[in-house]
């Protein structure tokens, strides 16, 4: 099975929601990120990748590694998602849906039971996220 290389931000709000996203032309929300573009660390693609999609500006300083994990990928059948996930703190009034986003939203664990989510999310970056924010 192919392998994608994603770098994605787990983001929660004061609230301890956390922010997933939707891209156009899918279905599935997932935490924001990206693929690397040549050369590129993890880290670096994530703060790129914010920027262009939710016009946060970072440093690495501003990331804390979580580890890297492996789920079916959401909108690539046939295809497994590899992604380096890092914690993001930024204040909910911070982000703006841009570039390839169509929407965004900042769940709590009883949305994601009903909200059709990429299954990274499902099986580890959102109870990842949760049991940050307890």
């Amino acid at each position: 099975m192919p392998d994608i290389h994603v770098s994605a931000a787990v983001i929660l709000d004061p609230a301890g929601r956390v922010l997933v996203v939707r891209k156009h032309g899918t279905t599935r929300f997932m935490q924001p990120g990206g693929k690397p573009e040549a050369g590129e660390t993890p880290a670096r693609t994530l703060i790129r990748e914010l920027h262009e999609e939710l016009g946060l500006s970072l440093a690495d300083a501003d990331l804390t590694p979580l580890g890297r994990f492996v789920s079916a990928a959401a909108n690539e059948p046939g295809h497994r998602v590899v992604a380096d996930a890092f914690a993001v703190d930024i204040a909910q009034a911070d982000v703006t849906v841009q570039a390839e986003l169509a929407e965004l939203r900042w769940i709590t664990a009883q949305d994601a039971e009903t909200l059709p989510l990429a299954p990274l999310s499902v099986e580890h970056l959102l109870p990842l996220a949760w049991a940050r924010g307890s």
